[in-house]
């Protein structure tokens, strides 16, 4: 390949220092990483929904709180979307370990790795701390080293990794822009790295994210998503020839159905049913997680600007290995709901203006905050409910 030399020379400084650990055999991709595991539940997001559930009570809604109660229970994603959540990890995973002790159950921590220099290219509301002006890929290099240490310092809980979402779409359809064009071989070289280095690692599963139906799953970019997962997975074994992923997760933090959406473009089970075959004749493992956090209501008109803070939404199925196709390895909530999609306040720096059109629920703080309103939308709209 045409960056091999390239990725053999980036990954010196990173992938060296591990060389002397215990050799890891080439794992069996086949294995579903989720199954006989009981899923770790974020203890942030548990709180957030606690302190959430007092304002609902404070607002004398009573029926409300009850159902929002149970969703502190619901196992979500981890998302470690700067340098600085990355040291949070391995207690993460010691308490995960304290859990599986007590109770015999083996536990599984999920992890978005997220953090990718000029992150969110083509729209901005997700914009990252690293730039590739300033020394964004070495950073992101020495994020991926820092996680991986982090991890190895737990090596009996198993971790799955969602690897950065939305980066193959841009890849795929958005090289138009300018910022896209200039991000895509970063993007390319970073992600290839990650699988590298993180699939070194006994204890973890990777999902490299492949957007969503609406987004890839449309013919003239179906192929070219397939291809380009191919050509990271070969990138990233000519880093470390063991190197391998589980499979592609869709969906994360959007809204659309599992079997259950006539919508063309808008129905993840269609997407996945159509990528499987493509994944494998590429060589990439054909095995999917699919987010459903928020996807609960499915009677609505989609279009594609409604991913920010769908007014529509509500909680959809919960976590599960009990999918409607063996290509499907579970449906996860990857998006923690009530967790802000972007801002819409114009004047901010990460204003993307989906985030206020007829769509959006607003007012809307910054991604990754807090939205109250938000929150009780998605508990009243969910489908099955609380």
């Amino acid at each position: 390949m045409k960056n091999t030399a390239a990725l053999l020379a980036l990954a010196t400084s990173l992938f060296a220092p591990f060389a002397s650990a215990t050799p890891v055999a080439p794992r069996d991709s086949s294995v579903n990483p989720f199954a006989g595991k009981t899923l770790y539940v974020d203890p942030t997001y548990s709180a957030q929904v606690t302190a959430a559930v007092a304002t609902i009570k404070a607002e004398g809604k009573a029926d409300l709180a009850v159902k929002a109660a149970k969703v502190a229970s619901v196992p979500t994603f981890i998302w470690i979307s700067q340098r600085s959540d990355v040291t949070n990890i391995s207690g993460y995973l010691r308490d995960a370990l304290a859990i599986q002790k007590s109770t015999k159950k083996p536990q599984a921590v999920q992890l978005v790795v997220y953090d990718l220099p000029n992150r969110d290219c083509s729209a901005g509301a997700s914009s990252g701390e690293y730039t590739i002006d300033n020394a964004g890929e070495s950073r992101y290099e020495a994020y991926i080293k820092a996680i991986y240490s982090e991890i190895q310092r737990v090596p009996d809980v198993q971790v799955i990794i969602v690897l950065e979402p939305d980066s193959i779409g841009n890849i795929v359809t958005n090289l138009s822009n300018d910022n896209c064009a200039k991000a895509a071989p970063v993007y390319k070289r970073c992600i290839s790295l990650a699988i590298a280095t993180l699939s070194a690692l006994p204890n973890v599963a990777i999902y490299v994210d492949a957007a969503h139906a609406g987004w890839l799953g449309w013919p003239g970019n179906i192929g070219p998503t397939a291809s380009l997962l191919a050509e990271l997975l070969t990138n990233a074994k000519a880093i470390n020839p063991n190197a391998w992923v589980r499979g592609v997760s869709t969906d994360v933090s959007n809204y659309n159905g599992l079997g259950n959406q006539p919508q063309m473009g808008y129905d993840e089970l269609v997407y996945a049913q159509n990528l499987a075959p493509l994944l494998t004749a590429a060589g990439y493992p054909a095995h999917f997680i699919i987010d459903q956090g928020r996807s609960g209501v499915q009677n609505y008109t989609r279009t594609g600007g409604d991913w920010c803070n769908n007014k529509y939404a509500g909680f959809g199925t919960r976590p599960t290995t009990n999918t409607p196709d063996p290509v499907i390895d579970a449906i996860v909530w990857v998006k923690p709901g009530g967790q802000g999609d972007g801002t819409s306040d114009p004047t901010s720096p990460r204003y993307d203006s989906t985030c206020s059109n007829s769509y959006a629920l607003t007012p809307a703080p910054e991604a990754g905050l807090w939205f109250q309103a938000y929150f009780e939308q998605l508990v009243t709209n969910a489908n099955p409910s609380f």
